[in-house]
């Protein structure tokens, strides 16, 4: 989930509207606001609509749901004259460059802090950490075209963003903090992707960082924008949605010519899409008329074609509908769920508690009853949170996303304890004593079982606690088990322990590693313990 700020003053004046309309309304278009501040509001929005990651997204929108003003927006374009080359050595590095030129540009404090926002949350939620999609932002005066993008040697150097003296790219990925938390990602090419202009200065060092000598201020005019990656539609989704969010503030779109072809169109997809069929999926009466309709107030251009069909413009920054069935879940949204009847199952069925579940109750019973507070950590995390700072090596049965969104989110976890320490990091700013639980499921190579794990974080916490702790919850679940000195490298050797039942290592507890707790930035002692719920009598059999 991305969260983004909304300035009460920049959003009323794009939407039109006040501020206590629009806050009543946001969260019917797919969102969750989570703070209300005196001057903005911090608003959470789902990865699959990154067009709504800026208050220029955002406003678009709004004005469509709240009828300011509806249907298909459309972005002339037309040709800067600037050009950019790619060289071919950069095929098996990083190939694919998207490319525009924003003019007319009036920054103010809010504008250009919306702007460098959009830029950070399009790099997670599009471009996977950079990794798959990088942008970069330069004050188009500063440089001389035509650009050029090229492979060049890693002892090329420049003056990066933040920087006041000449760096080598390879320097600059031991010594710069952005070259430290990307050089993953290129340190491993013999040569370096560069942007330079037709002077020969730097523009940037995609996926890294910038130069200094393009430097967007609050002074900046006309920019040049440059997005790199390694996937064609995902480069060019977030050339869209730049483009079109500063179009939204006011600003002129430009295209450039790559490799004899111009880019962006901003031009919308078209598709033709049945009545009958959204009808049915919704539960809802419409017709061609109505569903055209309300469309057009999700900003789609929409007309009737007959009387089962709409032909649908969609907007070149919808990157998210893919199929008919998209379409159909924004007029669900312009309807109002609200106003879908309830109607009661046609099949009548009497319920139970599974097995599974009331192992589980009695396992949340238990930690509350020692002072633990429950959190729900997401299933899906990445395999650095799950081994690399836990010091554990990967486990051979690890699911892994296909087409995970973002870098955080690649792996189903296998386990509970990672991601209570990542709750702790998230809380370091609270007061101590910290003592957490979850109980849920994980996977291992496909199968599906619960695990429960809790942890405890203040200056005392120590092996005494974790052993005391997990007695407890143990006794209370009557699971019979015994305990050896074990090998985990997440605790600290000497004080840690294997829950063995039945001759089967089902758990572990004892005092985190420091090198572990540094992984996590924590700076208290934890005391942990994570076990298997299959280990509870009467689970039961897979």
């Amino acid at each position: 989930m991305a969260t983004i700020s909304l300035p009460y003053k920049y959003l009323e004046r794009l939407t039109r509207t006040d501020k206590k309309t629009i806050l009543d309304k946001v969260a019917l278009i797919g969102s969750d606001v989570e703070r209300i501040e005196e001057d903005h509001a911090d608003v959470e929005f789902f990865p699959d609509r990154p067009d709504l990651f800026s208050p220029e997204g955002v406003a678009r929108a709004m004005r469509g749901y709240l009828g300011i003003e509806t249907g298909l927006i459309t972005y002339p374009v037309k040709p800067s004259g600037i050009s950019f080359t790619i060289d071919p050595k950069l095929a098996d590095i990083r190939p694919v460059l998207g490319s525009a030129v924003i003019r007319g540009v009036t920054f103010d404090d809010e504008s250009i802090q919306s702007i460098m926002s959009l830029q950070e949350s399009l790099h997670w939620a599009v471009g996977r950490g950079r990794s798959k999609v990088a942008i970069g932002i330069h004050d188009l005066d500063t440089v001389n075209p035509p650009f050029r993008y090229i492979a060049a040697p890693r002892t090329r150097a420049f003056v990066p963003l933040d920087f006041a003296e000449w760096m080598s790219m390879e320097d600059i990925l031991v010594k710069h903090p952005k070259g430290r938390d990307y050089a993953k990602i290129v340190k491993d090419f013999p040569l370096f992707p560069l942007i330079i202009d037709g002077h020969d200065h730097v523009l940037s060092f995609p996926p890294i960082i910038n130069g200094e000598r393009t430097r967007v201020t609050i002074d900046t005019k006309n920019i040049l924008l440059d997005t790199t990656g390694t996937d064609k539609r995902a480069v060019s989704v977030a050339v869209n949605i730049i483009c079109t969010a500063m179009a939204e503030a006011g600003a002129t779109i430009e295209s450039v010519e790559i490799g004899g072809v111009q880019t962006p169109t901003l031009a919308p997809a078209e598709r033709t899409v049945s009545v009958t069929e959204c009808s049915r999926l919704l539960g809802i009466d419409l017709s061609a008329d109505m569903m055209a309709s309300l469309l057009q107030k999700m900003r789609f251009g929409a007309e009737p074609v007959g009387a089962d069909k709409v032909k649908v413009q969609v907007p070149c920054y919808r990157a998210d509908i893919m199929h008919d069935w998209d379409l159909f879940e924004d007029v669900a949204i312009a309807y109002g769920y609200d106003k879908i009847p309830a109607l009661p199952p046609k099949t009548f069925t009497v319920g139970k508690p599974h097995p599974v579940q009331v192992n589980a109750v009695l396992a949340r019973e238990a930690f509350c009853g020692l002072g633990y507070l429950e959190v729900m950590p997401f299933t899906l995390t990445n395999e650095d949170v799950l081994f690399k700072k836990m010091q554990r090596e990967e486990k051979r049965g690890v699911l892994f996303v296909m087409q995970p969104i973002s870098i955080e989110n690649t792996v189903v976890r296998t386990d509970l304890l990672p991601l209570l320490l990542e709750f702790l990091t998230l809380n370091r700013h609270r007061e101590l004593p910290q003592r957490l639980f979850t109980v849920g499921d994980v996977v291992d190579s496909c199968l599906t079982y619960q695990q429960a794990a809790g942890v405890s974080m203040h200056p005392e916490a120590d092996f005494s606690e974790g052993y005391a702790s997990c007695d407890a919850v143990l006794h209370e679940l009557s699971i019979d088990y015994t305990v050896k000195e074990s090998a985990d490298p997440a605790f600290i050797e000497g004080r840690r322990g294997d829950i063995i039942v039945a001759g089967k290592t089902v758990g572990v507890f004892g005092e985190i590693h420091p090198a572990v707790l540094n992984a996590f930035e924590l700076e208290h002692p934890v005391a942990a313990f994570e076990f298997d719920l299959r280990a509870v009598p009467g689970y039961p059999s897979p």
